[in-house]
């Protein structure tokens, strides 16, 4: 699907012509009412509707532009994090399935996040190195939990710092520092000197290992499982009640979580009660997600 993005005028669109012009023009395009999503997917579902493809992404640009302001920290261009951005939303829009109970930007949110993590993962040359799922969870999670405990910016982590980052995220304590002291130094060249006492001349490539190399067989492998889990996660979702969905996903796949008693005055109910239901919910998601891959597998092997 190659979904080209235009104003109200018709004219191209895009964040990296201009920024402030683009989260302008997005704001144009309306909302959907949850009928109109519903028979929108349903027509590009059936017959690639491109008209309905445009309508369904254009009607989440503002949810694309959202998620990747939470990611401005990186030293990239937003237009570009932006662009990536609209590139999961277009993911999400053709795996879609309206009848599954549950609205566009639930789904949508995990692709958008998926791609323009990757494509910050692309650019950081120093993090690029190693990439496995660990490391990842550090690399967007770092700067969060150094804000949270008020460590500084720049230079070395404190050792109970490097101890609490590393337990909370379940890494290394080697981990935290070696990722620490990249991020610090920004997206340097492999072949800055290091500053290091007595280091003839070395260079940060003579330092740098590479952990996890992929191949190409092996990142198709990684790109289906991740497309397998996306679908069971939207068919699971689809089991839940909208009460369920809107709560779990408020409270644990929201990019600013509500807390419970936001949660608990919109459905004027007690706080305990919504973290029932958002427990409850979690544990039938988890049952749903187990009990679709079992068959999914057992279909495989018929």
């Amino acid at each position: 699907m190659a979904t080209a993005l235009t104003t109200t005028t018709g004219s191209a669109l895009s964040p990296e012509g201009g920024l402030s012009r683009y989260l302008s023009e997005i704001r144009k395009f309306p909302m959907l009412e949850k009928n109109q999503e519903f028979m929108l997917a349903k027509r590009f579902q059936e017959h690639k509707d491109p008209d309905a493809a445009h309508q369904l992404i254009t009607s989440h640009l503002r949810l694309v532009a959202k998620i990747a302001m939470g990611y401005r920290g990186y030293g990239l261009p937003t237009g570009e994090v932006i662009s990536e951005g609209n590139v999961g939303l277009m993911q999400a829009v053709r795996k879609f399935d309206p009848d599954k109970g549950f609205r566009l930007s639930t789904y949508a949110m995990w692709w958008i996040r998926a791609s323009i993590q990757e494509y910050i993962l692309r650019s950081w040359s120093l993090v690029k190195i190693g990439t496995t799922a660990a490391q990842k969870k550090l690399f967007f999670n770092l700067r969060k939990i150094k804000g949270q405990i008020d460590a500084v910016d720049d230079g070395d982590l404190k050792p109970e710092e490097v101890d609490h980052i590393a337990t909370k995220l379940g890494v290394s304590e080697d981990d935290v520092v070696s990722m620490n002291r990249r991020m610090s130094g920004g997206d340097n060249s492999l072949n800055s000197p290091m500053r290091t006492d007595g280091d003839g001349g070395s260079e940060w490539q003579d330092w740098l290992v590479d952990e996890n190399a992929v191949n190409a067989e092996a990142q198709l492998v990684q790109d289906d499982e991740f497309d397998t889990r996306m679908t069971l996660l939207q068919e699971a979702m689809g089991e839940l009640n909208e009460r369920e969905q809107h709560i779990l996903t408020e409270r644990r796949l929201s990019e600013s979580p509500k807390t419970l008693e936001e949660l608990s005055t919109e459905y004027n109910v007690s706080r305990e009660r919504i973290r029932q239901i958002e427990v409850r919910a979690f544990e039938k998601l988890q049952k749903a997600m187990k009990r679709l891959d079992r068959e999914m597998r057992e279909d495989t092997l018929v």
